[in-house]
């Protein structure tokens, strides 16, 4: 591979009066302030839907599996499709291509209201969720290349601290519009038609800003589909937390898709109550304020020592939760488990993206969301069916426990002493 360098004019943080690093700087540079906005706005929308498709799902077969199945076809693709995207990020024009994607979500966001209005079979939900999540797939690494790059690097843990609390806050924002227009009697179909109008607001945004390119690296044929891993392989530390990240989301995060099967079956509150709306908000609620802490209360706190710290609040919090004897302890505990998995995540995404220069943060970015989202889908198809047949609190013990593993095993620290040579990261 020829080395490249990044074409764009270097962004300035000269007249930015905020403390380097947080969230405040990376709010400062206009660009990423309206792209920040307008993905706020359409990630309402797509919590929205992420809120009320399982539950019509569930409410339609009663079963955790089929449940899964959908949440498969909205996150499966990012294992396999992850990869050429980041290749086509580093090809094409990002702005043109970002754009697309929208529209090919927008169009199956369509879809799944029309089939939902007239109670389609599930295999044409399946169908239209798959175009979602394929968009979706194709979609992140350039996003994620393009959000990093409309700030100076110095300020990149807060632009990743602040994309976490778009999709967090949009958590607590979604739930809690579903339970106030489910009282006007709002269907599932017109639900799934609000996310869709949603798309917009990210399609305006990007037509406003200037989307910073980069040089073109002269790597042809395979060698760019497996360029991410030769350096995952090459260096230690990325694979560390790659490998982390996957085992994580397998072992320890099925829940989050199946959460209308775990608050039935664990604290018997029905998918379709307002309780349950409420838990999942407070579930965003924490994750929304555990993810932005990362680059607020802990700006200057290693981000390699915040991953331990929030495995080990992960563990606590998910244990908890299982344990949790009645419904006012599963939303005190359900608070800090979403903090303590937005925290441990930032923190470690922050780690991964600051030792990436711009030219290869695409291809080898696809790496963390394969890891982060397309494991959890593998996840619910196991695990699904297992809650079925024994429930769920033994899932909940098992992501507590394997968290512990996971703060032993992902010491960056220990990992870099170890490991002197200058391309561990």
């Amino acid at each position: 591979m020829t080395d490249t360098t990044d074409s764009s004019t270097p962004i300035s943080r000269k007249s930015n009066p905020h403390k380097t690093g947080s969230a405040r700087a990376a709010l400062h540079v206009r660009d990423f302030r309206r792209i920040w906005f307008g993905s706020f706005a359409s990630n309402i929308g797509t919590w929205i839907q992420n809120v009320v498709l399982p539950v019509y799902i569930y409410s339609r077969t009663g079963r955790a599996s089929f449940v899964a199945l959908l949440i498969f076809a909205q996150l499966g693709p990012i294992l396999l499709l992850s990869i050429p995207g980041g290749v086509i990020a580093d090809r094409v024009d990002r702005k043109k291509f970002l754009i697309s994607m929208q529209a090919v979500q927008l169009c199956c966001s369509l879809l799944l209201a029309l089939f939902a209005a007239n109670n389609s079979p599930i295999w044409m939900l399946f169908l239209a969720q798959l175009g979602v999540g394929i968009g979706n797939a194709l979609n992140i690494p350039a996003w994620s290349t393009m959000l990093t790059s409309l700030v100076p690097p110095s300020d990149l843990a807060g632009a990743i601290s602040l994309n976490s609390t778009v999709v967090n806050g949009s958590r607590v924002i979604g739930p809690i519009i579903v339970a106030v227009l489910s009282q006007w009697h709002v269907t599932t179909s017109e639900f799934f038609a609000i996310n869709a109008v949603t798309y917009l607001f990210v399609i305006f945004a990007l037509l406003s800003v200037d989307v910073p390119e980069i040089i073109r690296d002269t790597t042809t044929g395979w060698r760019r589909f497996t360029f991410a891993f030769r350096i995952a392989r090459e260096r230690v530390v990325v694979s560390r937390l790659v490998l982390t990240l996957a085992s994580f989301s397998l072992l320890s995060l099925p829940y989050v898709g199946l959460f209308p099967a775990v608050a039935e079956l664990n604290f018997g509150i029905s998918p379709q109550s307002s309780t349950y709306q409420w838990l999942y908000a407070t579930w965003g609620l924490g994750a929304c304020l555990g993810g932005l802490s990362v680059s607020t209360l802990f700006v200057d706190v290693d981000n390699r020592k915040l991953i331990r710290q929030g495995f080990a609040g992960f563990a606590v919090s998910m244990m908890a939760f299982a344990l949790a004897p009645s419904v006012p302890i599963a939303f005190f505990a359900v608070f800090f488990l979403g903090a303590a998995y937005f925290f441990t995540t930032t923190s470690m995404q922050t780690v991964l993206a600051s030792g990436l220069t711009p030219e290869i943060r695409a291809r080898v970015m696809a790496l963390w969301f394969m890891a982060f989202g397309g494991t959890v889908p593998i996840g619910n198809l196991i695990f699904g069916p297992l809650i079925d047949r024994y429930g769920s609190q033994w899932l909940l013990i098992l992501g507590s426990l394997w968290a512990i593993v996971l703060w032993w095993w992902c010491d960056i620290e220990r990992i870099e002493r170890d490991n002197s040579n200058p391309t561990v990261l």
